[in-house]
């Protein structure tokens, strides 16, 4: 529906993947300025998107499980799988060569079974494509382990050997953010800051608040007692987004109960800044619905392993070929065009290792890997592929997922019915009745407008306070004058010489003008 919430559309995804413990994930999305946001779910989800339809979106993990392996269904522990195997194509899971193989070599048996020399030739790792880049020794590495250490084992077994070798790497869990390190004291490891559910600061950190570019962060410890990190985002959107992503993973896994979850600020001052409140229930909680859940485990449809490309997605439905051809290829632009803004966006930052301390998450080099570039050698020590941002890989049953998801919904399929069907939203009916009461902002972008009606709101914030401070004011000046109270406080200032004089030389005369004036008036009225 037009008004629908975010809660909406993720209870709605999550009924179609048949997932109960769903409080880990999240649907994220680009605006025009390929900033990442987290759809909120207690707002509309068509005034949360400030790019024109079709609107794209990724559902991913959006809380890591402190213990995957400790999931109750195998259903959420294949999409923290598949998740994580995203993390290490991407180059956000860090880890030594060895551990890279062992990982690579859980995913080879989780989706292709055991080595057949039949089906399985002399360097068929080599098709596959699970990290940014790597060599040909890695290759054999990864093949020798699926020939003799895997063998037997279900594509269940595999995967959960894989999330408990995953989760004992440091960079598990950690969702990264391009910024720069300004002040930094105390061991937090190179510069590093992360928000993930292994790095056991949540209880240090008292405080988080963002001015524009500039991020804050108040840590007290025993041997210190008070650490202030200070960290600058490329733009104050992107510095926002950490910020609001530090107060949910904050609430989520520090808290006990999500009725402690409360309203935060980004500034101490009431009439400036932000307000954010984590929606959801917190890591305990959800821990504790899981065990409550006694059905039986739905059926799993496992995608096969696509050659270079290490991304499957969950199939569920008909196949696309029974879609007639013209709207086939109507939905597929549309989702491509969406596409084209994840893959230009910071959806795919990797993570420096820890020996780079200039920054907490540092942003690849813009230029794009080459399929053909495979003969960089991974170190022996520390796998780091922080020079390489590849685009998101999306196999073609992917896009079916999306199209049918599309078609249960009963939205339209085209770029043309997407847009007629917007055209009515009442956001866009908002959206001109607000330009209509603003003309100045009629000429701009929808991201400049927004600006300029934030600039507008604040300066309204600042005028109300400043009336209401005058105001109080002019009470207690009254109050002073004008009243027989006789407490120490009044005293003390009514003996003072300078309210002496003020009282004298000023309030009394305009006392006195404002009596004859309101005089006159009533004779006037009384003569009438």
């Amino acid at each position: 529906q037009r008004d629908a919430k975010g809660q909406y559309l993720f209870d709605l995804l999550c009924h179609h993947l048949n997932l109960l413990e769903k409080d880990y994930f999240g649907i994220r999305f680009v605006d025009p300025d390929k900033q990442r946001h987290w759809l909120e779910f207690t707002k509309s989800v068509v005034k949360q998107m400030r790019a024109q339809p079709p609107f794209t979106m990724c559902f991913r993990v959006k809380f890591y499980p402190t213990d995957p392996a400790a999931l109750k269904e195998e259903i959420t522990r294949y999409l923290v799988f598949l998740q994580i195997k995203r993390d290490l194509y991407h180059g956000r899971l860090l880890c030594k060569t060895s551990d890279a193989a062992l990982l690579a070599a859980h995913i080879l048996q989780a989706e292709i079974g055991d080595y057949d020399p039949g089906k399985h030739p002399e360097g068929y790792s080599s098709k596959f494509q699970f990290f940014p880049k790597h060599s040909e020794k890695l290759e054999r590495k990864i093949a020798e382990i699926h020939k003799s250490e895997l063998s037997g084992q279900t594509p269940a077994t595999s995967e959960l050997n894989f999330l408990r070798k995953a989760q004992t790497l440091e960079t598990y869990g950690v969702d990264p953010h391009p910024c720069k390190v300004k002040q930094l004291r105390g061991p937090f490891r190179g510069g590093s800051w992360a928000w993930g559910p292994l790095w056991g600061h949540w209880n240090e950190v008292t405080k988080m608040k963002f001015e524009g570019k500039t991020f804050y962060l108040y840590v007290s410890q025993k041997e210190e007692k008070k650490i202030v990190l200070t960290y600058f985002a490329p733009t104050p959107e992107a510095c926002k987004h950490l910020w609001k992503c530090g107060i949910e993973n904050q609430a989520f896994y520090k808290l006990e109960k999500s009725s402690q979850v409360r309203t935060v600020s980004s500034s101490n001052l009431f009439f400036k800044g932000s307000r954010f409140r984590y929606s959801g229930r917190v890591a305990k909680e959800v821990m504790e619905s899981s065990a409550k859940i006694k059905r039986e485990p739905p059926e799993i449809h496992r995608a096969g392993l696509v050659p270079s490309r290490s991304c499957p997605s969950i199939t569920h439905g008909p196949r696309l070929s029974s879609v007639p051809r013209t709207r086939r290829r109507a939905v597929h632009i549309s989702i491509m065009e969406g596409l084209e803004s994840l893959r230009d966006s910071a959806h795919s930052t990797p993570v420096r290792s820890a020996s780079h301390g200039d920054a907490f998450a540092g942003p690849g080099r813009s230029g794009r890997a080459d399929s053909s570039e495979r003969v960089a050698v991974i170190a022996d020590e520390s796998y780091s592929p922080a020079d390489s941002v590849l685009p998101t890989p999306v196999a073609e049953h992917s896009l079916e997922l999306m199209l049918l998801s599309r078609q249960a919904n009963g939205a339209p399929c085209s770029i043309e019915e997407e847009k007629e069907s917007e055209a009515g939203t009442p956001a866009a009916e908002a959206e001109g009745e607000l330009r209509a009461l603003c003309p100045g902002t009629a000429g701009l972008g929808p991201a400049q407008a927004q600006q300029v009606n934030k600039f507008l709101l604040s300066v309204l914030r600042l005028l109300l306070v400043t009336v209401g401070l005058l105001f109080v004011l002019l009470l207690l000046l009254i109050v002073l004058t004008e009243s027989d109270l006789d407490t120490a406080f009044f005293r003390d200032i009514r003996q003072t010489p300078e309210f002496e004089q003020f009282h004298y030389q000023y309030f009394c005369p305009l006392r006195r003008w404002f009596a004859c004036k309101l005089r006159a008036v009533v004779s006037l009225l009384i003569d009438t």
